[in-house]
């Protein structure tokens, strides 16, 4: 099978070194479908390694990745039909229907925070004001930035959880922690196909940078300012709480220490993306894929067995 020959060219000027293997690229990325059944009674809002306000920023960023997502969907559906491309073009359909099902599941996870006293609506209403005035008014070509952006913050974090799977091993909600194993092994899986399209489509290196700063700003000033919050938020006496401040230092070194930290760790990948000549794949997950793929799904043993619905690879249309 042959790229088409524009697609052929623009790739060739924008990875001159490393013009993609189709026979790799096929793609076997299914849509998965799964009901987690989750239930406000066995939340833990201590999940992260029994910090409340590490914690937080995986329940602020549950909330507001569903707005992210959507913005993903429709720039996705909106670019598809501008790619010639058939492997590309189908890898695309997995990447939009791998999407739809992470907004679907993170709203119903969503909704058992609202009797835990987490401020679900609140910050619902904040996200669609900044999504419906501001990222969903962006030209399309900026949009498209803004989706490689977002997709290489996501892969970030997916390569982190998948090299450090102890943080979710510290807790009894075994929902929680499948649910995030899940959605990081799909971000993981799928983690360049925005960035091809981008590509693709335009290839132009400042309005990629351009999207990558919008990205770490909702991703980091955005969600951070509401995990920054959203203790108080749940539970206004935890501001004079002497065990909550006991917490709070090994929340900060759980983000952000330089030697284990989610982002603390992990800025040399996130600023990699700077390089003119960047390619996700730059950074290999194949092995871990291949690991965590036969921990989570293996039909015996799986950690997301109990919850497995349906897959489907969508079909390649030449």
């Amino acid at each position: 099978m042959l790229l088409a020959k524009p697609v052929k060219k623009v790739f060739a000027k924008a990875f001159p070194s490393r013009l993609p293997n189709l026979k790799d690229q096929i793609a076997n990325i299914p849509i998965r479908h799964f009901n987690f059944k989750f239930s406000p009674d066995e939340l833990d809002v201590k999940f992260f390694m029994q910090k409340e306000w590490a914690t937080a920023y995986f329940a602020a960023l549950s909330i507001f990745l569903t707005y992210g997502e959507e913005l993903v969907i429709e720039t996705a559906r909106h670019h598809r039909d501008q790619i010639q491309d058939p492997v590309l073009k189908q890898r695309l359909t997995s990447l939009i229907g791998q999407e739809a099902i992470h907004s679907k599941v993170h709203e119903e996870y969503n909704e058992t925070m609202i009797p835990n006293n987490l401020p679900v609506q609140l910050y619902r209403f904040l996200a669609e004001q900044v999504f419906n005035h501001t990222f969903l008014k962006f030209p399309q070509p900026l949009k498209l930035s803004m989706m490689a952006g977002i997709e290489h913050f996501t892969a970030v974090f997916a390569q982190y959880a998948m090299t450090h799977q102890d943080i979710f091993n510290h807790s009894l909600d075994e929902k929680t922690r499948a649910l995030w194993l899940w959605h990081m092994l799909e971000e993981s899986e799928h983690k360049d196909i925005a960035y091809d399209t981008y590509q693709v489509l335009s290839a132009n290196y400042p309005l990629r940078i351009s999207g990558f700063f919008i990205a770490l700003i909702t991703l980091g000033l955005g969600v951070g300012a509401g995990a920054l919050m959203l203790p108080f938020l749940r539970r206004p006496m935890n501001s004079f709480s002497l065990s909550f401040w006991k917490e709070a230092k090994g929340s900060w070194d759980l983000l952000f220490s330089r030697d284990n930290g989610v982002f603390g760790s992990s800025l040399g990948h996130i600023f990699d993306y700077l390089r003119p000549d960047f390619h996700p794949n730059d950074h290999d997950t194949t092995e871990l894929l291949e690991y965590f793929k036969k921990e989570l799904l293996d039909p015996e043993t799986g950690t997301l067995t109990p919850y497995f619905v349906k897959a489907f690879t969508p079909a390649l249309r030449m």
